[in-house]
């Protein structure tokens, strides 16, 4: 299954994606929050949806496609998971897996307008796969208790501001990851049972020009050992959002021009949909 929120910021709609119907959930649910996800949703939906109870949403093609979950209490990521990536940050591949912190107000629909904040000079991209929880997760025993939490997958871009996040940070990263609108999400949320997250291919372009091509097979912690590591430190909660890390290919590594006023990203994981952000500068926005 694949869901959406459609309209505008805070009055998006749930919809089911069924082929070229987007069918709307609001006879189950207000909206795709951690209330739902947790409460047995696919039957619900797939039941709903057998008894003609979920009408074609009007209009759904001309509205804007926001984050494909509600703001979730916590978004969770985790650096330095693509060898190759860690390499060309000048960083040995973690042992263990690294974590920091986004904000709520980080995630955004996946083609809204990035704004670049003020006086960054240093604003970049990064293509990840994102697990959405479904059920509370605390001390699982082991990695293999992970895919019963896991309610689906995100394509996401954990937009970081290198400067804030290394120069500036006092040795933490989030600083630099932390601006509103830095966490594009979407345009789905496609449930896990139809998700391989050991394979699939992610790709970032910047202007049309080819700057990310990977695949998750390269993840140095695969999505069963990240969710149960982070259960050992921190309760998981129904709706929460985990970024598993990005691959080699970005500003960072000194091949590509950091991200200026006006240009256009573009994001993809397979089977989980395509993003398009233009970036504004702070400064013009004034």
């Amino acid at each position: 299954m694949k869901f959406a929120r459609l309209g505008a910021p805070g009055a998006e709609i749930p919809v089911l994606v069924d082929a070229d119907r987007y069918l709307d959930l609001r006879p189950l649910t207000s909206d795709v929050n951690g209330e739902f996800l947790s409460s047995n949703f696919r039957e619900r939906v797939a039941k709903a949806r057998a008894a003609g109870e979920l009408p074609d949403l009007e209009n759904a093609r001309e509205l804007r496609i926001g984050a494909p979950i509600a703001r979730p209490s916590a978004v969770v990521c985790i650096g330095m998971n693509y060898a190759a990536h860690a390499a060309e940050s000048g960083a040995q591949p973690p042992e263990i897996p690294i974590i920091f912190l986004k904000t709520p107000n980080t995630v955004v629909g996946p083609n809204d307008p990035v704004t670049i904040p003020r006086g960054s000079e240093k604003t970049d991209w990064e293509v990840e796969l994102g697990i959405v929880i479904g059920a509370r997760a605390a001390y699982l025993d082991s990695p293999a208790e992970a895919e019963a939490h896991i309610a689906g997958y995100v394509a996401a871009n954990d937009v970081s501001e290198r400067s804030f996040q290394l120069e500036v940070s006092g040795g933490q990263w989030s600083k630099g990851k932390i601006a509103a609108g830095f966490n594009p999400t979407g345009p789905w949320l496609v449930t896990a049972d139809e998700v391989d997250p050991s394979h699939l291919g992610l790709r970032s372009f910047v202007n049309g020009e080819s700057r990310q091509d990977s695949n998750t097979s390269d993840m140095i912690f695969d999505v069963p050992t990240i969710v149960h590591h982070l259960s050992q430190y921190m309760t998981l909660e129904p709706g929460d959002l985990i970024l598993t890390g990005t691959p080699q290919g970005v500003a960072l590594s000194g091949k590509y021009p950091y991200l200026t006023d006006g240009d256009i990203v573009d994001i993809e994981i397979d089977g989980l949909g395509h993003q398009r952000q233009s970036f504004v500068a702070w400064e013009g926005q004034r």
